[in-house]
């Protein structure tokens, strides 16, 4: 009974040793975790985050200024040049026999330049063309954008509940400390039972610090992407992610051959650089300037002139052959950007949905009450090491694997999240990937 009561107090004595010489670790973690935890900071729910970020985000400003700058292009190439008008005035002398007469000669012509037939029309197509870039690039930097405010806002929340975790365990180890300090250690196995404790004291500030400085990173980000200063504080309120069945391989890598943005933009390119082919080589045809004149001479007699001049560019150095070849060339690279475009559009398919199925499978593994249990186990496992019913293995294991098992549920969730979003955006299928739900 003595024995038992000894080695009870040496292995008490050796927690509170031991978590007393990890203060200062602990201390780093605290203030790390400080700017998560204030309690001052707003809580907004995961979806709010979202909208408010597609709503705000400074860089929509620069895709809505393209579009308008692309408008006034596609307004300029349909428009006709100007007519341009012409004047001339002098002195005339006429000598006749011996005889001179001097008087004003003068003229005035309207010229308007017409284009080679087709080419106005191409201009045209091209500008409508870079409308359409213009527009899928703006829906896709939306759909990228609230991809990631999603992915950062789940981060600021899985780092919160890492951070509440780790701050669990610190405590006990905090409340054994004040309970166990006073006891005096003897023998080797308290001394070795104490570096144990001091590594997973150790591992457990670094798990806090960690998580603290992922919150804080995330939430740089999200501020940035709302347009909010980098100082404000947010807290994500609890979530809940459920998670879709993905469609068939053949149906999705189907379906992104008409909504994924890369593909369409890449097609489009390659109709607009046909479009400048065409109009390469009507560029080498003249364009015919025609314009009606009027010239009035007095010297002696009166003489006025009225009729239409014509005027056109002679191709015989120039026939656009250089411009030409190298939209030719500019076509045959929009030809193989497409071809690679579609190649790796189809492995990213395959590889997020290997990624998503996985995922969901592991998922699917774990049961709902499993975190919860391994909590109360590392409860109890507290209760029972203070009254000498637990070895000090089983103590901090059972820690240990209760920080790993809210980590490893947490990081899974978040991979999924990542490749279902990232799969609907591919394929421009809205299969319910990811909803949110507060639990």
């Amino acid at each position: 009974m003595n024995s038992t009561i000894v080695q009870l107090s040496c292995r008490c004595w050796l927690v509170g040793a031991a978590v007393t010489g990890i203060s200062g670790a602990l201390q780093l973690s605290n203030a790390a975790e400080a700017p998560l935890a204030n309690t001052n900071a707003p809580s907004i729910a995961l979806d709010a985050l979202v909208a408010d970020v597609l709503e705000h985000n400074p860089e929509l400003n620069f895709y809505r200024a393209e579009i308008a700058a692309v408008k006034g292009e596609r307004r300029t190439a349909a428009v006709w040049p100007n007519p341009e008008v012409a004047t001339t005035i002098g002195q005339k002398q006429v000598r006749s026999g011996g005889l001179s007469d001097e008087g004003m000669a003068w003229s005035v012509s309207v010229q308007q330049t017409f284009e080679w037939p087709g080419r106005i029309p191409l201009r045209k197509a091209i500008a409508n063309h870079q409308m359409q870039l213009a527009e899928l690039g703006f829906a896709q930097f939306k759909a990228s954008l609230a991809a990631r405010a999603r992915t950062l806002a789940y981060n600021v929340f899985a780092a919160q509940e890492k951070s509440a975790a780790a701050k669990q365990v610190a405590d006990r180890f905090q409340q054994l400390r004040e309970v166990l300090v006073q006891r005096d250690p003897a023998g080797l196995t308290p001394q070795l039972e104490t570096r144990i404790i001091e590594a997973t004291e150790l591992t457990l500030a670094r798990k806090a610090t960690e998580a603290a400085l992922e919150a804080q990173s995330a939430l740089l980000e999200l501020n940035q992407l709302r347009g909010q200063p980098w100082t404000n504080a947010t807290k994500v309120e609890p979530v809940k992610l459920t998670f879709g069945k993905a469609p068939g391989q053949d149906d999705l890598l189907a379906a992104a051959q008409t909504n994924n943005f890369e593909l369409q933009m890449r097609r489009i390119e390659l109709e607009q650089q046909g479009f400048r082919v065409s109009l390469a080589r009507k560029d080498g045809y003249p364009s015919l300037t025609l314009g009606p004149y009027y010239s009035n001479e007095r010297a002696g007699d009166r003489e006025q002139q009225v009729g239409v001049g014509i005027s056109m560019l002679l191709p015989l150095w120039n026939r656009n052959k250089g411009n030409i070849e190298t939209a030719e060339a500019r076509r045959k690279q929009a030809e193989t950007s497409l071809f690679v475009t579609q190649r790796d559009l189809d492995r990213r398919i395959l590889e997020k949905l290997l990624a998503y199925q996985t995922k969901l499978t592991e998922i699917g593994k774990w049961r709902p009450e499993t975190v919860d249990e391994f909590r109360k186990a590392a409860e109890l496992a507290d209760r029972h090491y203070r009254l000498g019913a637990v070895p000090i293995a089983t103590y901090v294991e059972l820690q240990k694997q209760y920080l790993e098992a809210v980590e490893a549920l947490l990081d899974t969730r978040r991979e999924a999240l990542e490749a279902g979003q990232e799969l609907q955006r591919l394929t421009g299928l809205d299969f319910d990937a990811v909803q949110t739900k507060t639990p």
